[in-house]
């Protein structure tokens, strides 16, 4: 509701659109930069991630590694980046969620929120 009843002020309102895309930008470069870890095999197998989900580590104990039994291996290496894209999904979520919100609550597309 505007106070007085008159029309809003289109100024005050893209001066508030441009802040927010600032807002989304800053948070965005800000995934991109933090790394999040996910690991697999009581650690046996460890991936790092960007927030913003690019692979940017993978690392291999030795013990984990059977010439006989590369599924295994394989599996280990599937599980620790679906545990690192998870924690990379929650960051997203925590810091364009409120951006989200403020854009009228209904997400932003291309957003996995």
């Amino acid at each position: 509701m505007i106070p007085g009843g008159g029309q809003p002020n289109m100024q005050q309102l893209l001066q508030q659109a441009q802040k927010m895309q600032q807002d989304l930008a800053a948070a965005q470069q800000e995934l991109a930069e933090t790394p999040v870890e996910g690991s697999a095999g009581g650690g046996l197998v460890k991936v790092t991630v960007s927030g913003a989900g690019e692979l940017q580590g993978l690392v291999i104990d030795p013990k984990a590694v059977d010439p006989e039994d590369t599924e295994t291996l394989a599996d280990l290496i599937l599980a620790a980046v679906r545990d690192a894209n998870n924690a990379a999904q929650q960051l997203q979520q925590q810091k364009l969620g409120p951006l989200a919100q403020g854009l009228g609550g209904g997400g932003i597309p291309g957003l996995p929120f």
